[in-house]
Parts: structure tokens; sequence; C-alpha cells
């Protein structure tokens, strides 16, 4: 999420820390242990990351790729998150 200049661009310094904290304690509030395997699960959790995105005023054509990095930094940290 922090390589999109766009985005960095349009949204304040602090905003786009708050939208990270944000977007961290969502993820971590509906992960379980094997959200990595089932697909209702990832599709649950791509919506949330989309309507906090939206919610922060995050670029729209961004949303795809930081709702992908996003996830895949969640799916790189699975064990600490379903921890």
């Amino acid at each position: 999420m922090t390589n999109n200049d766009s985005a960095r661009e349009v949204m304040q310094h602090d905003q786009f820390r708050v939208l990270a904290v944000v977007l961290t304690q969502r993820v971590r509030e509906n992960v379980s242990i094997d959200w990595t395997i089932k697909e209702s699960v990832k599709a649950k959790l791509k919506v949330i990351v989309k309507r906090t995105l939206r919610q922060f005023g995050y670029p729209p054509d961004m949303q795809l790729l930081a709702t992908e990095t996003v996830l895949k930094q969640a799916e790189m940290l699975a064990n600490e998150l379903a921890g």
C-alpha cells in the first residue's frame, strides 16, 4: 500500500497512517486459523479492506492494488494474526 504515490498525494500523511492502523485492526479481527485456505473468508476480508479504503478516501483507481497488497501482507503474517 505504501508504494502508491497517487494515494500518498491525495491523502495526508496522518490519515494514511490511521488507515494502516485501522486496516490492520480489521484484518486481525476477521481472520481465523485457516483463513488463507477458505475462499469465503478471503472474500469477506476483501470486502472489509475495500470498504475501509473507500471510507478513508483512498483513490478508487488504486483500491484493487491496495486490497491485494494488504491481503498478501496479511498472508505473510498469518501465523501471528491467527495466534
